[in-house]
């Protein structure tokens, strides 16, 4: 039992450390007594501070060492791939096209699976890692290291129910960052 409460403490311990570092992080980008390194070093920053909170297709939306651009949404696709290769969706696949760039200084990965898809009723979403494969030729969206200053476009698939219209994404440039949200529609 003790051994139990132990591994316990200790995984909330590690989850509070890793989701406390980013709040660290966001805290001191806006507090005041930091604004000298915002103006000298971090323009990347001030520069996302300026934009709307909530882009629109084709509009750059920032987060982290990501800048991305969602280009294209389709939904209502049934299924991708070929006869012989693909997957048939559970309701309806939507295919949203983005182009990610690393705006960062290292190289960042770029995980599909860390997007997330809104309906106008505030249903949640995942990405369908599975049919990501089959919508990108070069696996674009899967567990990709982009260099500073490179881009990729690549293709982030939703299945959601039929009759469901997605209104807005959550794009994330890790699975613990705040994210960006793009409107749809």
């Amino acid at each position: 039992m003790r051994k139990t409460t132990a591994l316990a403490l200790l995984a909330t311990g590690l989850i509070a450390l890793g989701c406390g570092s980013g709040a660290a992080d966001k805290a001191s980008d806006s507090s005041g007594d930091n604004k000298a390194s915002n103006a000298s070093g971090d323009e990347a920053g001030a520069k996302a501070e300026d934009k709307p909170k909530t882009a629109t297709i084709g509009q750059p939306a920032r987060d982290g060492k990501f800048e991305f651009t969602v280009k294209s949404s389709k939904c209502g696709v049934a299924k991708i791939g070929s006869d012989m290769l693909g997957q048939k969706a559970q309701g309806q696949f939507c295919l949203v096209t983005i182009n990610v760039k690393n705006i960062g200084k290292e190289a960042q990965m770029f995980d599909g699976s860390s997007q997330k898809a809104y309906a106008a009723d505030g249903t949640e979403y995942s990405a369908d890692s599975g049919a990501a494969i089959y919508a990108n030729k070069n696996a674009e969206t899967f567990l990709n290291d982009i260099n500073p200053g490179n881009q990729v476009t690549g293709v982030v698939v939703f299945d959601i129910p039929k009759n469901v219209k997605l209104a807005k994404l959550e794009l994330h440039d890790s699975m613990f960052s705040g994210g960006v949200d793009v409107a749809l529609s």
